[in-house]
């Protein structure tokens, strides 16, 4: 833990409003009888941010919390975390096992505290079950950074990285959309995750409603359970069930190693499918054109990485570059873009394997 005392959370941000307010009087005392600066073009100023956030700093010891890797997508992100707090030489990562017992990972947590971390980077395995002991961080005076999976009280991060699983699915469905074009006779199908989780839900609902934006819906949805065995078993009832089809989106790019072979298994080609997630398999396959599958929407596998990057930027007392606003956000999205063929070499070098 690094050398300053820990203050309290309201403390810490009583304190940060009397500094701010301090700083300002005194800028204003010593430039009141300054002359007024000539005016600048909006030309002559420099476009983009500058700052010096990744100069070394003081240390900062962050604990990170993560479930198991039993996915590509899932051990992408703890992969992509380590990546990320390698790069600074002031950053002592700490990284608990991954683990689905939430009890387990509750007890991390409580070690976390207990060892008396500057920070606390968390993919809960459940947000709701981890509330109480990340709550119980922050009141210790440890910054709390939230990932992918919130937790149900707004007092247990200090800010909260996500994907966007609604916006996946207007992407996918905004996509098919444009390819299908006035084809309102089209024949839509939709391979969902596990269907009891909210982001499935959230994900089926921007599909929808982006396919009717253009008159058309979900004509078969079957749902499986982001595994390669329960993608191909899915895929196949699907195909069976299904005699045509126009477009396939398929919610996860690991269950979508199933969904493939089931469809060659079953030698059909008269569709073409969108995945999600965006595993390097899948972009090599949208890059060589071979197959039904022409193209996949990100799902981030660097929300870890993020949340990295953002506690570190707390403990120091900096700013977002990029943002005009002090601190850093409570909240931030990521943006969930479709790859194609046309533009997966961009994407492709950040991809996880599945």
């Amino acid at each position: 833990m690094s050398a300053r005392t820990r203050t309290p959370m309201p403390r810490r941000l009583a304190l940060a409003t009397v500094a701010l307010t301090s700083v300002a009087l005194f800028a204003s005392a010593c430039t009141s009888n300054t002359p007024a600066p000539a005016e600048t073009s909006a030309a002559a100023v420099a476009p983009g941010a500058s700052s010096d956030n990744d100069a070394s700093g003081e240390k900062v010891v962050i604990g990170f919390s993560a479930p198991a890797a039993d996915h590509g997508w899932m051990g992408a992100i703890t992969k992509a975390a380590q990546a990320e707090a390698a790069k600074y030489d002031d950053v002592d990562l700490k990284v608990a096992e991954g683990t689905n017992d939430v009890n387990l990972q509750i007890s991390q947590i409580e070690t976390f505290i207990n060892d008396g971390v500057d920070a606390i980077v968390i993919l809960p395995f459940d947000g709701a079950a981890l509330t109480e002991v990340a709550t119980q961080a922050m009141e210790a005076g440890i910054t709390v950074i939230n990932v992918d999976r919130e937790f149900s009280s707004p007092f247990a991060a200090r800010s909260t990285v996500l994907g966007d699983n609604y916006g996946m699915g207007v992407s996918a469905g905004t996509y098919i959309c444009e390819q299908l074009g006035d084809n309102k006779d089209a024949v839509v199908a939709e391979i969902a995750g596990i269907d009891s989780l909210p982001l499935t839900q959230d994900r089926s609902k921007g599909f929808a409603d982006a396919l009717e934006g253009c008159g058309l819906e979900v004509n078969n949805r079957v749902a499986a359970d982001f595994t390669v065995q329960g993608g191909e078993q899915a895929a196949a009832n699907l195909l069976q069930a299904a005699p045509k089809i126009d477009a396939i989106w398929n919610h996860d790019d690991d269950q979508g190693v199933g969904v493939l072979a089931a469809i060659d298994n079953a030698g059909r080609d008269e569709f073409f499918m969108v995945g999600g997630a965006g595993s390097a398999n899948v972009m090599r396959s949208i890059e060589a054109d071979d197959t039904v599958l022409k193209a996949t929407v990100i799902y981030p596998s660097t929300q870890a990485a993020d949340g990295i990057k953002l506690a570190r930027l707390i403990e120091h007392g900096k700013s977002m570059s990029d943002l005009a606003s002090i601190g850093v956000p409570r909240q931030i999205q990521l943006f969930a873009p479709v790859v194609t063929k046309d533009n997966v070499d961009e994407y492709l070098p950040s991809a996880f394997e599945s």
